[in-house]
């Protein structure tokens, strides 16, 4: 008699493999998210200060 493939063992791995992806991909996310916000922070508190002096120039 032959073996019969083990479709359940491969639907598991091909679960486990797209889970990974994803969880990859959120963590990417995360830390562009994160990155933006203390880059984000800092020109705003620059672009406050420079928009005064633009304004007296005028």
């Amino acid at each position: 008699m032959a073996r019969r493939p083990n479709y359940g063992f491969e639907k598991r791995q091909k679960e486990m493999l797209k889970q990974q992806k994803k969880d990859e991909k959120e963590e990417k996310k995360r830390a562009r998210k994160e990155r933006e916000a203390e880059g984000g922070a800092e020109e705003g508190a620059e672009d406050d200060g420079a928009s005064p002096d633009d304004d007296e120039d005028a």
